[in-house]
């Protein structure tokens, strides 16, 4: 049996490292294409497509939080960059950097919660490694992730995509992942009960793919919405005009920016799409969206305008403003 706290001996690759990895690692990660005797696996990729490849590394405090913990953030953080790619993901790697001294029945919360998440998008975790650092020196546990998926041949799909008069939607309310991440830390004697909106977005993404004005896709994570529209503006030289009233923001996440002086569209959002189609395609999206469960709260939120290139936020007041592009770090360690 394992102790009740990590030791650096479960990082020497000896019989402490083998029981940790098979009574925590294996015992909820396994799968047919997880062979932990190998030092590498075959994958099998028999979808027609090109195969999409990303990597993404999380550091998260704190480690649990409402609506999920680092391990499904993982997760979902990785597969959801190949989904709004256009992108099955089919295939992930987990390497775990666990700090001496880390609880274990913690890292057990955290493996299972990596296991459910790949279980709900669809994903195997075929490889992995683990590394133990002197107490001190992490965080309790760092994750890094790379992930595999598989995209239809011919999508035309990315910045490069966009055009004048294209129409910009959302899945729904930005800024949940920041506030309750910030909340969990019970940062300046606050406290809730919002979650996390951490999930899947392969439902919304897979429900776009087929329709053919469908220009670009992107999750608003570090920097939310505000830094996509950004993003645009910076490869097409268009101007991104955005409707506040428009924007779904929970009543929660714009009374706790209210307070503190936050902006929800910087917040990090982490089941969440932001899409660019055709105005003509962009209505018939939005029901597509809005007859999802996670996409019910989806809306058109703003507008490709051939004009100097800033994204402009047209108020709730009738004005309107340039967004700057976010410089300072509103929230570190959000993902």
């Amino acid at each position: 049996m394992l102790d009740t706290h990590i030791a650096l001996a479960h990082g020497n690759g000896g019989r402490y490292m083998r029981e940790l990895i098979e009574q925590i690692f294996s015992r909820y990660l396994h799968n047919p294409g997880l062979d932990i005797q190998a030092d590498a696996v075959p994958l099998q990729l028999r979808d027609p497509g090109e195969i999409y490849f990303t990597t993404d590394g999380f550091t998260v405090q704190p480690l649990e939080f409402p609506g999920g913990n680092i391990g499904s953030l993982a997760v979902h953080g990785t597969t959801n960059d190949l989904a709004v790619a256009g992108a099955v993901p089919r295939y992930l790697s987990l390497n775990a950097f666990i700090e001496e001294g880390f609880e274990v029945s913690c890292l057990e919360r955290i493996v299972q919660g990596v296991a459910e998440a790949a279980k709900e998008t669809g994903v195997q975790v075929v490889a992995g490694d683990t590394k133990v650092v002197r107490r001190g020196e992490g965080g309790g546990i760092y994750l890094a992730t790379t992930g595999v998926g598989v995209r239809p041949l011919g999508l035309q799909l990315g910045l490069g995509q966009i055009q004048a008069g294209d129409l910009v939607l959302v899945s729904g309310p930005v800024g949940d992942h920041g506030i309750a991440v910030m909340l969990a830390r019970e940062q300046f004697g606050l406290r809730g009960d919002l979650r996390s909106d951490a999930a899947s977005v392969l439902p919304l993404t897979q429900a776009l793919v087929p329709l053919p004005g469908l220009r670009f896709m992107r999750d608003p994570t570090r920097g939310g919405l505000a830094t996509v529209a950004h993003e645009i503006c910076r490869a097409t030289g268009l101007q991104v005009r955005l409707q506040e009233p428009s924007i779904p923001v929970r009543d929660p996440v714009r009374s706790v920016c209210e307070m503190l002086g936050y902006d929800p569209l910087f917040l990090a959002c982490e089941g969440r799409v932001v899409a660019v189609l055709a105005p003509d395609t962009a209505q018939f999206a939005l029901q597509c969206w809005r007859n999802l469960p996670s996409g019910e709260s989806a809306a058109i939120i703003g507008e490709i305008i051939r004009d100097d290139a800033h994204v402009i936020l047209e108020t709730d007041l009738g004005g309107a403003r340039i967004l700057e592009e976010l410089e300072d770090d509103p929230l570190p360690r959000i993902c």
